[in-house]
């Protein structure tokens, strides 16, 4: 069974940096896709950045250019690096990985379309 851990998220003003890390254990090898999705209060789920493991990468429109999302497979550990953060950045990330196409909109679906995820990790951004 994989469990996936995140942390790293923290209060930060706006035009800031922050680094997410989610942790992997047990064996994922089955699951081709690996990402990030985000919960704001009053918002749908919003998938944020996937990784397919032939090292496809896909964004949501509004985080292209500012995300980036990465895996060291020895330390089985999944990054979001977030630079030039806005106030609506604000939200919980989550990470969750699955079998399946692994697109953008699969990570704005519910949790029953992931084989695990995460518990959250929340970002604040000030203005």
């Amino acid at each position: 069974q994989v469990h996936l851990v995140e942390s790293g998220g923290t209060s930060v003003q706006s035009g800031g940096s922050l680094r997410l890390s989610c942790v992997i254990s047990g064996d994922i090898s089955s699951l081709n896709c690996i990402g990030w999705f985000r919960e704001r209060p009053g918002s749908e789920r919003e998938g944020v950045a996937a990784l397919d493991n032939d090292g496809t990468t896909r964004y949501g429109d509004s985080v292209k250019g500012r995300f980036t999302v990465s895996q060291d497979s020895v330390k089985k550990t999944l990054y979001l690096q977030m630079n030039s953060l806005k106030p609506e950045d604000t939200a919980t990330y989550y990470c969750a990985a699955f079998r399946g196409y692994c697109s953008i909109r699969a990570f704005g679906l519910r949790d029953s379309y992931f084989d695990t995820r995460g518990q959250g990790t929340l970002v604040t951004v000030s203005s």
